[in-house]
């Protein structure tokens, strides 16, 4: 693997600890049953087209079966499930056709985020980029693809809240929901060493960002989409010739 460019000095981020400790309100806890189980399903721990368990899911989550369906139906909402009537619920697979077309819309919606983001963008919200890159960073050393890719969407969804356009954020999220578990497995390409060559593309990012170099940070963008397209499609390749559900040893990416 090509070596990447040592960070500039400052500690990444940690997360705060004993939160578990404190009383939490019911919303709280709904919102966490639906992040652990957005997280379960796109870090691809059930294959794509494959029924969703919901016994098993109760219990790994210590649940009722109550708010699991209302965490499906959130789930089902943003494109990653869909709901059978009668007959439970599945994970919704896209065909090359749909990873073709969604990350070419989702390409190009981040191009034009990235050079409104430029032109709009504060030194608060260029300063909070920078610190979930450096977290990011450390996540990748520890080959910790969870929190990496957690702080990954978070620097993207901070470049388009920059660009200050309501209907360009919104789409995006949109479609972005239905990309989740796609843009994860991407960065088990081993092949194109997705990993390591998408954390190369976002020191680029932030280096342009820094400059407010709409243009060049639109391109960068472009071609970071386009290359995780093309890991995107190989993975789903190799599911499609007989892998089933996406690779759980996260050391084994490189």
């Amino acid at each position: 693997m090509n070596e990447l460019p040592h960070p500039v000095p400052g500690a990444p981020a940690t997360p705060p600890t004993g939160e578990a400790e404190r009383p939490r309100a019911p919303a709280s806890l709904h919102g966490e049953l639906l992040v652990a189980l957005r997280d379960y399903i796109v870090e691809g721990n059930l294959a794509d087209g494959a029924r969703v368990p919901e016994r098993d899911l109760c219990e790994r989550f210590g649940v009722s079966r109550t708010p699991l369906r209302e965490a499906l139906k959130v789930l089902a909402s943003e494109g990653l499930i869909d709901l059978l009537p009668n007959r439970g619920a599945r994970i919704r697979p896209l065909r090359p056709h749909d990873i073709h077309e969604l990350f070419d819309v989702m390409g190009g919606l981040e191009a034009l985020a990235g050079r409104l983001a430029c032109e709009k963008v504060e030194e608060a919200e260029i300063a909070e980029v920078e610190r979930l890159h450096y977290e990011m960073y450390g996540y990748y050393l520890r080959r910790d693809l969870h929190g990496y890719f957690r702080c990954n969407q978070a620097i993207h969804l901070a470049i388009v809240a920059a660009a200050r356009n309501a209907t360009l954020d919104e789409t995006y999220r949109t479609l972005s929901a239905r990309l989740r578990r796609t843009r994860y497995a991407a960065n088990l390409d081993q092949h194109r060493d997705r990993w390591g060559q998408a954390m190369r593309e976002h020191e680029a990012m932030l280096d342009a960002l820094r400059r407010r170099d709409g243009r060049e940070l639109s391109d960068i963008l472009f071609l970071h989409l386009r290359n995780k397209q093309l890991a995107a499609l190989d993975v789903h390749q190799g599911a499609s010739d007989g892998a089933g559900a996406l690779p759980q040893d996260e050391t084994s990416v490189a």
